[in-house]
């Protein structure tokens, strides 16, 4: 039994990965599977439903050897952990994509959580956080206002991408065909005399927001009420979620609507330096 052990710490010692993967190997518990432990790393590749990556990306990423990286991603396959495009490329399966996007919206909910609690104390309004879960709008944060007239929001609400400037400001920063399936997902439902239905009118609306950096939906989803919204962006430089601040259209003024935009955009613009922050690849 000594020898046996002494054979298997020679084998590892001699193999081709990389020091960081051979730290993590090195304190890993005695019965640790290093062909397990590979497999999850190649699943962390894949941050979102959008990432897309061939084999010869991933060999570089991993420095895993092709014939072993190959093995490894398709046995990911048969098991529906992995997808394989008709490019030969790969993505992540439905089946983890979910409870992948949701530790990441939590992840993402505890570092800008400070920066909801300034916005909101500052202005006494409801602040919101919404985030992108595959082609639903989700919200994963809400802060009410402490005024006895204010606007509320509700954590799980699924958010309309055509009349929420949360869902909005995350619709618009998006590639057109995911645009096209986030709208087709939750439909364009009249909810107000104000609510854009028309698709054309919706898609002007998109790019008056990626122009501006912020959205706006005024008695658009509820009567009384007007919400700014402004994406956040993470270390790939994708929409992932945004902020919003709510109020009773009774206490907008034009200037009180003005500093509001300015806080929300400088807001969402620090959430999104926040996320970037341990990611250098990202620049």
């Amino acid at each position: 039994m000594l020898k046996s052990a002494v054979k298997v710490r020679r084998r590892r010692s001699k193999s081709s990965m990389n020091s960081v993967a051979q730290a993590e190997v090195s304190s890993a518990p005695e019965y640790y599977s290093k062909a397990i432990g590979r497999a999850l790393d190649v699943l962390g590749y894949f941050s979102d439903s959008e990432t897309t990556l061939n084999l010869t990306e991933l060999v570089k990423m991993s420095g895993i050897p092709e014939a072993s990286l190959f093995r490894i991603l398709l046995t990911l396959e048969y098991h529906h952990y992995l997808q394989r495009n008709p490019d030969g490329s790969y993505q992540m399966a439905p089946k983890v994509l979910f409870g992948t996007l949701h530790e990441r919206a939590d992840n993402v909910r505890q570092k800008i959580h400070s920066l909801l609690i300034n916005l909101n104390q500052r202005f006494d309004e409801t602040v919101s956080l919404a985030y992108l879960f595959g082609d639903k709008i989700q919200v994963i944060d809400v802060l009410e206002a402490f005024n006895e007239v204010r606007a509320t929001n509700t954590l799980g609400k699924l958010l309309p991408p055509h009349c929420s400037s949360m869902a909005k400001a995350i619709t618009a920063f998006q590639p057109q065909d995911r645009t096209d399936r986030i709208v087709q997902v939750y439909g364009l439902v009249r909810f107000t005399e104000n609510t854009i239905i028309e698709r054309l009118a919706l898609l002007k609306e998109y790019e008056q927001i990626r122009r501006n950096g912020w959205s706006m939906e005024r008695e658009e989803s509820s009567k009384g009420i007007c919400c700014f919204g402004a994406p956040v962006f993470n270390e790939k430089q994708h929409a992932v979620a945004a902020i919003s601040v709510m109020c009773p259209l009774i206490r907008l003024t034009p200037e009180r609507e003005k500093k509001l935009i300015q806080a929300l955009v400088q807001t969402s613009q620090k959430a999104s330096a926040t996320l970037q922050l341990n990611h250098p690849s990202a620049s």
